[in-house]
């Protein structure tokens, strides 16, 4: 456990962390137990205490999230983004393959898109047994 040695002023509660940086207090507690944000120090009574450093690095996984990395992914950015560790091939390389995935969903997204839009083209919304839309919906409702 650490032990607090920096000044009052630098320091600050998760509450405060949270504002700081909009990321909900329990997903502050999240990323701390699966490790992607480093455990802050306690005081004596075992009060967690954040800096400076907590705000960076929660700012950047949030940041990281918004962009759709995961956390494995932002746990690794982060590893590479440590003093001495930067590989700015290493993290092209991660960045290089989330744009993959991100171009896969997309055409993904786009098939969806043109399917839905043609069947609900099809549909005459009045009321009939048959409905294209509840039929793309249910595989098992006779064609």
């Amino acid at each position: 456990m650490h032990t607090i040695t920096a000044s009052r002023a630098q320091e600050f509660t998760i509450g405060r962390l949270s504002e700081l940086t909009g990321v909900n207090i329990e997903t502050i507690r999240y990323y701390e137990k699966i490790g992607v944000l480093p455990a802050p120090p306690r005081t004596a009574s075992g009060r967690r205490v954040y800096g400076e450093a907590h705000t960076r690095t929660l700012a950047f996984i949030r940041r990281a999230r918004q962009l759709g990395f995961g956390l494995d992914e932002i746990r690794t950015l982060l590893g590479l983004a440590a003093p001495g560790k930067a590989s700015c091939a290493a993290v092209r390389a991660i960045a290089a393959h989330h744009l993959e995935d991100i171009r896969a969903k997309l055409a993904d997204l786009t098939k969806l898109e043109r399917l839905l839009a043609t069947t609900i083209a099809r549909c005459s919304a009045k009321q009939v047994p048959d409905c294209p839309v509840l039929d793309i919906l249910d595989n098992r409702r006779p064609a």
